[in-house]
């Protein structure tokens, strides 16, 4: 473990004023676990604590900025070209009493003491502290041998530390799916008894906390410890309607089930398909209905919508992140049949979910297809749809591609719109197709008036003869690279 310099040079600035200074906190847990596994970890953000004053540290550190009442500093750090890329928020050691509304501490008292402050922290892997000066680490509740079993355990008694903050149940949850660790059971019963309280937390913290779940390596490991941790209910109480309700005979697992196997099955890493996936299913308890003695869901995707958008609303999510999870969830019950799709059809759809949306509303249908058991995740139904997306979208050989447009030809070049222009655009892609050096304006524009005078029919066929072999020659690539015919 090797501090970097900037952290060198505040330790000594600290300790040569007389005081204390410790690293503390979640970097010094990631530093340890990546030791262990034998790892390089270089933390983003460093968190240092102190038995200084704040208004020490700010003599110590002059730019500093204090506008808290937590005792903490934040100190920029500068490069060569005097740009900030870095802030370290430098904290006195303190403790906290009373939290009426379980969330902020009635009462911030500055301590002179390390393990006073250590005291007051959430989990024992995070309440370590590491002595930059004499390089060892200070471990008061057993942090680091709790590391090594790969278990997170709250500082003291867990509906202690809960009542102080009941924010810190769901970080517990998210401990455990970003850091694949496992729950003391002691800390799990002190959560069940608390989880109620997470109702008094601000909606935005709750959000901030899910996005870190989802995000993580282990999002479904999160989602069931929060659902194991009766926390599921004060987040997302939708999800649990469906928790006893079996579907059709197309779906083995209830539709909570599926769903959080969904979300575990979803290749994607971004949260908002993630959590798409999670809730792409999410109305099929308000629209059940019977026919002929089996279950349907007619309309569920609008349902689940409508559904969606309501609950990342309540949840203080921005419009733009609600907007695409919410076209993944209404559009994931997309038709798509290999003898009946056209080229139209495929733009069609494009248009509708957006360009943005097409490989991750594949994504939602591969974890919809692993989420029901089904152990083939893309059927050649999904790879003709990639191929066809790919066609459509991206087509390698059009007058699109050329750095000279029709516009440009009729604003600049006095070219009239019709056979002709088409003609001359024509000409000058087969040629960049035999050269693609040639795909530069100034070389096009001279070619363009070169050709604006020539008979161009014979030049036109040969030019499109070129053009049509180019495309199938891309398309057989294209249809090689999706294993379809």
């Amino acid at each position: 473990m090797e501090l970097p310099e900037f952290i060198k040079n505040i330790f000594k600035k600290i300790t040569d004023s007389g005081s204390e200074a410790y690293v503390v906190g979640g970097c010094v847990r990631d530093l340890l676990i990546a030791e262990k596994r034998g790892e390089i970890f270089e933390p983003k953000d460093w968190d240092i604590t102190t038995n200084a004053k704040p208004e020490e540290i700010l003599k110590i550190f002059p730019k500093g900025k204090y506008e808290n009442k937590f005792g903490t500093v934040l100190v920029p750090i500068k490069n060569k070209n005097n740009e900030t890329e870095n802030i370290v928020e430098i904290t006195t050691y303190r403790s906290e009493r009373g939290y009426s509304d379980s969330r902020r501490p009635d009462e911030i008292i500055f301590e002179e003491k390390l393990e006073n402050d250590l005291a007051r922290r959430d989990f024992t892997v995070n309440a370590l502290a590491w002595d930059g000066k004499s390089r060892e680490i200070v471990d008061l509740f057993g942090g680091e041998k709790d590391i090594k079993k790969k278990i997170i355990r709250a500082v003291g008694e867990p509906v202690d530390r809960f009542k102080e903050d009941a924010l810190r149940m769901m970080r517990g949850a998210r401990f455990v799916s970003e850091l694949n660790f496992t729950m003391e059971p002691k800390t799990e019963r002190g959560i069940i008894k608390m989880a109620g309280s997470l109702k008094f937390i601000a909606k935005e913290r709750i959000k901030d906390e899910l996005i870190k779940i989802l995000s993580s390596g282990s999002p479904y490991e999160g989602i069931m410890m929060l659902y194991k941790l009766k926390l599921l209910q004060y987040v997302i109480p939708e999800l649990l309607e469906g928790k006893n309700m079996k579907q059709n005979h197309h779906h083995i697992y209830t539709v909570f089930k599926h769903s959080v196997l969904s979300l575990k099955f979803c290749p994607s890493k971004d949260w908002r398909v993630r959590l798409a996936s999670l809730f792409h299913d999410i109305g099929k308890p308000k629209t059940r209905g019977f026919k002929n003695g089996a279950a349907t869901f007619y309309n569920h995707e609008y349902a689940g919508e409508r559904m969606t958008r309501k609950i990342m609303k309540r949840l203080k999510f921005s419009a733009a992140d609600t907007e695409k999870t919410a076209i993944l969830v209404r559009n994931h019950m997309f038709y798509y049949d290999v003898d009946e799709v056209t080229a139209s059809s495929v733009r069609r759809l494009i248009k509708k979910i957006g360009k943005e949306n097409l490989k991750d509303l594949i994504y939602i249908r591969v974890a919809d297809r692993l989420g029901s058991g089904t152990p083939k995740a893309k059927p050649y139904k999904l790879r003709h749809l990639e191929y066809m997306f790919e066609r459509v979208q991206n087509d390698p050989v059009s007058v699109k591609c050329l750095k000279i447009s029709g516009d440009y030809m009729i604003k600049k070049m006095g070219f009239e719109p019709g056979p002709k222009m088409g003609a001359v655009l024509d000409v000058l892609l087969s040629e960049v197709i035999e050269d693609p050096k040639l795909n530069n304006l100034e070389y096009l524009a001279a070619k363009a008036r070169e050709l604006k005078s020539d008979n161009l029919e014979k030049l036109r066929e040969k030019a499109k003869e070129k053009i049509e072999i180019k495309r199938k020659q891309d398309d057989r690539k294209m249809k090689k690279g999706y294993y379809v015919k």
